[in-house]
């Protein structure tokens, strides 16, 4: 069954373009993954330390393959993660 992840970001004060570069970088990767359906990231017009991901997998595995990525790991994980104030993760499924 195909998997959801909704993901806001909020960027710490005078991060928000780094935030946004490390994004740029990580959407093309991600959307080159076998199981990935869509990953999209939007920025806040009202707000731009504010972010939404929203992504779309296949099936748990590729969801798992994700967070398992290098390019997960290296942009998200240890470059992006210290430049939030917060990350709230939002794991669905559609209804059917």
């Amino acid at each position: 069954m195909t998997v959801v992840l909704a993901v806001t970001w909020v960027a710490k004060d005078g991060e928000s373009d780094g935030v946004a570069d490390l994004l740029r970088k990580l959407m093309p990767l991600s959307r080159a993954e076998p199981g990935c359906l869509q990953y999209d990231a939007h920025r806040d017009l009202d707000d731009p330390n504010t972010f939404f991901l929203f992504e779309r997998y296949v099936d748990q595995e590729a969801f798992e393959a994700h967070g398992a990525s290098s390019h997960f790991r290296e942009l998200v994980l240890e470059q992006a993660l210290p430049l939030l104030a917060s990350r709230q993760r939002h794991l669905l499924t559609p209804l059917v």
